[in-house]
């Protein structure tokens, strides 16, 4: 008999784990504004919006994991030249949300992220691996809508010879500080 309470509480405890875990998926859209340092023969850095569709799952309070597409296209001048930067942006990420309040309406998040850019600059274009991290705070404000506000570093290897201006056209690093809202389902 004592064994069969043990298996039915384990069992029973087991299950209420499980649901409680029960993955919420997600998708969703946002704008960010962000700034890319160019450097090389132009030596100016590129600032504008991207605009961000996502989708993702969260395993459970902690844990999150997201795919981003991001595109950004930016008019400059710089040494009496016109140029334009067109930037498409394929992120997968993870992130460790900590909740701030005792409801888990409000959480902060810490993470990683890598993937790939294609960043189109003076004619050339190139891919590249990119990585960075980002960290932020979410409010969800019903059971299925929440709105994230956050900043994002990304590292990037972009370097390529220029057209109009000699030398190389390097493009190292990326900061977005971005608003999103998602719909969970």
């Amino acid at each position: 008999m004592k064994k069969i309470i043990t298996t039915a509480v384990a069992g029973l405890l087991l299950s209420t784990a499980a649901h409680a875990a029960e993955p919420q998926f997600f998708i969703g859209a946002g704008v960010a504004w962000q700034e890319d340092q160019i450097d090389g023969g132009v030596n100016k850095d590129s600032q504008s919006e991207a605009w961000q569709g996502r989708f993702g799952v969260i395993l459970n309070d902690n844990h999150r994991f997201s795919g981003t597409y991001s595109y950004k296209e930016d008019d400059f001048s710089a040494a009496g030249d016109d140029f334009k930067l067109y930037q498409n942006l394929f992120l997968a990420s993870y992130d460790y949300m900590h909740a701030i309040d005792d409801a888990g309406k409000f959480n902060l998040f810490a993470g990683l992220s890598a993937g790939v850019v294609n960043n189109k600059f003076d004619g050339n274009a190139n891919s590249d691996f990119v990585w960075g991290g980002q960290v932020g705070a979410e409010y969800r404000i019903t059971q299925k809508w929440s709105t994230e506000l956050g900043y994002r570093y990304l590292d990037q290897d972009y370097d390529e010879p220029g057209h109009r201006i000699g030398g190389q056209y390097q493009l190292d690093t990326s900061h977005q500080f971005y608003l999103s809202v998602d719909y969970r389902f």
